[in-house]
């Protein structure tokens, strides 16, 4: 850890820290030290963005309110405390009335204003208590008690009020939770995948059972981090996740020890109490296997997990390797070989280290076979792919070997071009996934093990949109979906919930959230990770980008990348620890994007870009 900065107070009263120390810099007009309440206030801002850029080994501290501190100031210099990195808010709450103090629980929620909260003060009375002081802004998002984010745009306005408490100002009504600007959000959060296993109903596959899934939340960068990770964790899924995920951990399992960390060899052993004390070892290894991918969440390689009950007997241990039985990314295909569809239709594929794409085996790649519009590779260990016909009527599956057959069309549909078939999708479990674009009969549909009849699919709240596009992720229980209104597409996460018995269950997509709220159009969508998509769109009035997005809403940490226009497909590898290219269909041709270099064309010609998946 790198040493501590602390800001100091001028003994005239201004809050700032010296620039030698990255410091912050907040507004004369409103932290002045005043000799007196004025009867009327300007709006101005608590600034304390230019931390943004600090250190993120360095700690930044509050600073304590000083005698005959005046009410703007005190509101003030309390913001300015809960961006600090106080592990309780200490020095916050010491701006705070004693009933104030026994009530407020910063962790309830936090809201994300665009910029700095902006204060005034106005007089609304005789009395010299009489004051108001109104909190403003720009809200762009919330995060609720259990870290989830949520993007959420509204104008912002809230009041705190101000009473003596032994001859000194201190607030004794304020908001719920923290109030603070994007910038401070983004230095002082980070986001971690926690992991659950999905939940795929009675009639889900066995091999279903231990498919991690990933929750996206926002914790303290730089409180206990190991720890906070841990005890967010035992909170159990978010909200969102919860109908379709589930943990190992028994009701009422807590961390024993204060304080949390890996040793030397960056093995992590973790005390629980009695809720977890009788566990079997297997229940115990789902537990430890849950534990380690979300403590990996910190860019650590967890070499193993050891589980203990609270008087520190052992219950399991899990190294890496063996938690690879429970990975939260069934693919088994090579990681750095893409597919896409050439200049005759027919299925080719390429690796990171060739320059020239290859016809697959199997009808797909044959000259006498179908010709394809698009394209989807199975991400089991069987060789298989799904291709639309070029008309967009029929769905096919074959295998991807020498002499395989084609069979008969898995799915026919009325209609071409924008009216047929969606690109088709696996899931980890199996099961291929379409759209029928039919303008009268809209539909979603599943193939369960790929070639079983087609099943349509509920998905309520399209509020008289139509699937033009979709992308499932490999644990089966989270879907993205394009969904095109009118002239406008946009891009949505669906929740995938299974229903009935193991006889015919009955599928869902419920609760679609947007997750790319800011851009007026979307043209395509591909998973780049456990909570990570590839987007192409466009803001209002500007030009095609091409970005990362967390499935929560969140703009991802993931680097820039180099601009691009006129894409249409895009495809990206969801295994986080192997660095592939991205491929994306543009101006008629793909292109492709090795790490450390810019975008180069692979052929004028092709179309419908894909990994597995």
């Amino acid at each position: 850890m790198g040493a501590e900065r602390r800001r100091h107070r001028p003994e005239r009263g201004a809050r700032r820290r010296s620039a030698g120390l990255g410091a912050l810099a907040l507004s004369g007009a409103l932290l002045a030290g005043c000799a007196s309440m004025p009867d009327s206030g300007e709006v101005t801002e608590v600034d304390s963005s230019r931390r943004a850029d600090a250190d993120s080994q360095v700690r930044v501290y509050g600073v304590a309110p000083h005698k005959g501190e005046q009410p703007q100031e005190l509101v003030a210099g309390f913001l300015e405390a809960t961006t600090s990195d106080d592990p309780d808010y200490a020095t916050a709450r010491l701006y705070l009335a004693k009933s104030a103090k026994r009530k407020w629980e910063p962790g309830s929620v936090t809201t994300v204003l665009a910029g700095p909260p902006q204060v005034s003060v106005e007089r609304t009375g005789d009395r010299a208590e009489d004051y108001t002081v109104t909190l403003t802004g720009k809200q762009i998002a919330r995060i609720d008690a259990k870290h989830a984010y949520k993007p959420d745009e509204r104008p912002y306005q809230t009041q705190i009020h101000m009473a003596r408490e032994d001859g000194e100002w201190r607030i004794d009504a304020l908001p719920p939770g923290v109030v603070l600007g994007n910038a401070d959000f983004q230095r002082i959060y980070r986001s971690v995948n926690k992991y659950y296993f999905a939940e795929l109903g009675a009639g889900g596959p066995d091999r279903g059972r231990n498919v991690l899934v990933a929750d996206p939340v926002y914790l303290r960068k730089r409180i206990d981090p190991v720890t906070s990770t841990v005890k967010a964790l035992l909170d159990g899924p978010t909200s969102w996740l919860n109908p379709v995920a589930s943990t190992a951990f028994p009701t009422g399992t807590q961390v024993v020890d204060q304080r949390l960390s890996l040793d030397d060899s960056n093995a992590l052993k973790v005390r629980l109490n009695k809720a977890a004390s009788a566990t079997s070892q297997d229940l115990c290894r789902r537990m430890a296997a849950q534990l380690l991918y979300t403590v990996q969440e910190q860019s650590v390689k967890v070499s193993q997990v050891t589980l203990q009950r609270e008087n520190g007997s052992q219950l399991c241990t899990l190294g890496r390797e063996e938690a690879r039985s429970y990975t939260h990314d069934p693919s088994s295909g090579p990681p750095d070989r893409q597919y896409f569809v050439d200049a005759q239709h027919r299925m080719v594929s390429l690796a990171d280290g060739e320059n020239t794409a290859r016809r697959v085996p199997g009808p797909f790649g044959a000259d006498n076979g179908v010709q394809l519009k698009s394209v989807a590779v199975d991400r089991g260990t069987a060789p298989r792919a799904a291709g639309v016909a070029a008309n967009g009527q029929a769905l096919y599956v074959a295998e991807l070997e020498s002499g395989a057959p084609l069979g008969d069309a898995r799915l026919t549909v009325r209609g071409s071009g924008k009216t047929g078939l969606t690109p088709p999708s696996w899931d980890g479990l199996g099961d291929l996934w379409v759209a029928d674009q039919d303008p009268d009969r809209p539909r979603l549909l599943r193939l369960p093990g790929g070639t079983g009849a087609p099943e349509e699919v509920q998905v309520p709240r399209l509020d008289g949109g139509r699937i033009t596009g979709l992308r499932v992720a490999a644990d089966g229980v989270r879907i993205a979906l394009l969904v095109t209104k009118g002239d406008r597409t946009t891009v949505k996460l669906g929740r995938v919930e299974r229903r009935g018995g193991a006889g015919k269950p009955s599928l869902s997509v419920q609760e679609l959230r947007s997750v790319a709220p800011r851009l007026e159009q979307v043209d395509a969508v591909s998973w780049a990770g456990g909570s990570r998509l590839l987007v192409a769109g466009n803001e209002q009035g500007g030009l095609q980008l091409l970005q990362y997005i967390e499935t929560d809403g969140s703009v991802s940490n993931a680097s820039a990348l180099p601009g691009i226009t006129g894409v249409r497909g895009v495809a990206a590898p969801e295994n986080a620890s192997k660095v592939s290219a991205l491929v994306a269909e543009r101006d008629g041709g793909i292109v492709r994007l090795l790490p450390d270099t810019n975008w180069k064309l692979v052929t004028k010609e092709g179309s419908a870009p894909v990994y597995p998946g």
